[in-house]
C-alpha cells in the first residue's frame, strides 16, 4: 500500500469514528441512523452529475451493496442498544478484517506478505480485544443480546467490504460506484423506516439536521475514501487500517461520554497501533 492510500485510509477512520459517537449521542439509534443515511444520500445525490456513470458491470454488485449496507446499519443500531459504544463498536468491527482477509485471498487471490498478513491480524486481535475487556483486568460483561449482533455486524461489514470492493473495481470509476451506493442506501433506509414507523418517522429529525448532515458528511467521505482504496491495495489491507478507527472511537467513548477504559485497552490500542506499523513495513 503506498503512502498516499496508507494516509487517506487512516483519515477515514478517524471520520469513521466521528460519524458513530454522533449516533450514539443523538435521538434514538434508529432515527439517528436514518438521518446518517438520508443525509449522505442527499449530498451524494447532489454529486452523481459530477462523475460517469458506473460501467453496467457495477450494476450487478449495487443492488447487493444497499443491501449489505442496511443490514449493517439494523444490526449496528441493536448492539448499541444493548451495550456501550467503548465495547460494541470494536466487536463489531474486530471480527471483519479477519474474515474479509480469509475471502480475498480464498475468491479474490488477494495475498500479501508475512508483515502485511501480520499486520491484519494484529489489528483485528487489538479491536477485538478492546471490547472484551474492560475496567483494569475484569471481564467486560458484554449483554448476550449485544454480543449477538455486534457479531451479526461483523458479519455485515465483511460481506458488504468484499462486494464493495469488487463493485468499484469493475465501475470504472471508484467515486461513482461510491455515490450510487450512498443514494441506494439512503433510500433502503426510507423505506426500511416507512415500513417499520410509519411516515411520522421523518417528523422528529427536523429538529437536528445540523447533526444529521455532519455525520452524513463524515459517513460518505470515510467510506467514499475506503471504496477508493480498495481499488488501490488488496481489499484486506484497506479493511484493516480502516478499523484503525476504534482507538479514536474509544478515545471519544472515554473523553467525552464517560464510559470506562482500562490498562487493558490501553494495551489492545498498542497492539493495533503494533499493527499499522507492521503494514508499512
Amino acid at each position: 500500500m503506498d503512502l498516499l492510500t496508507f494516509s487517506a485510509v487512516l483519515g477515514a477512520a478517524v471520520l469513521h469514528a466521528g460519524w458513530n459517537a454522533v449516533v450514539k449521542v443523538g435521538l434514538d439509534r434508529f432515527s439517528s441512523i436514518l438521518l446518517l443515511g438520508l443525509f449522505q444520500s442527499a449530498i451524494a445525490l447532489a454529486l452523481v452529475p459530477f462523475f460517469p456513470f458506473p460501467a453496467a458491470a457495477a450494476w450487478n454488485w449495487l443492488p447487493a451493496a444497499w443491501f449489505l449496507h442496511t443490514g449493517y446499519k439494523l444490526f449496528l443500531i441493536r448492539a448499541y442498544a444493548h451495550g456501550d459504544l467503548s465495547q460494541v463498536y470494536p466487536l463489531a468491527r474486530g471480527a471483519a478484517p479477519l474474515m474479509v482477509a480469509i475471502f480475498g485471498a480464498v475468491a479474490l487471490g488477494e495475498t500479501t506478505d508475512l508483515a502485511k498478513s501480520a499486520a491484519v491480524v494484529a489489528i483485528a486481535l487489538g479491536v477485538i480485544l478492546m471490547a472484551l475487556k474492560g475496567r483494569g483486568a475484569e471481564v467486560a460483561r458484554l449483554p448476550r443480546a449485544a454480543l449477538l449482533y455486534a457479531l451479526g455486524s461483523a458479519a455485515f461489514t465483511a460481506s458488504y467490504t468484499l462486494v464493495d470492493g469488487m463493485g468499484a473495481r469493475v465501475a470504472g470509476s471508484a467515486s461513482s460506484f461510491a455515490l450510487w451506493l450512498f443514494v441506494g442506501d439512503g433510500v433502503a433506509m426510507a423505506l426500511v423506516a416507512l415500513w417499520r414507523r410509519g411516515p411520522g418517522v421523518f417528523r422528529p429529525l427536523l429538529g437536528i439536521w445540523k447533526s444529521g448532515l455532519a455525520a452524513g458528511a463524515m459517513s460518505l467521505a470515510a467510506y467514499w475514501i475506503a471504496i477508493w482504496g480498495f481499488t488501490r491495495a488488496p481489499i484486506a489491507l484497506v479493511a484493516a487500517l480502516r478499523e484503525t478507527s476504534v482507538l479514536f472511537a474509544v478515545l471519544i467513548a472515554v473523553f467525552f461520554l464517560r464510559e470506562p477504559a482500562g490498562p487493558w485497552r490501553w494495551a489492545a490500542a498498542a497492539l493495533i497501533t503494533a499493527g499499522v506499523v507492521l503494514m508499512r513495513v
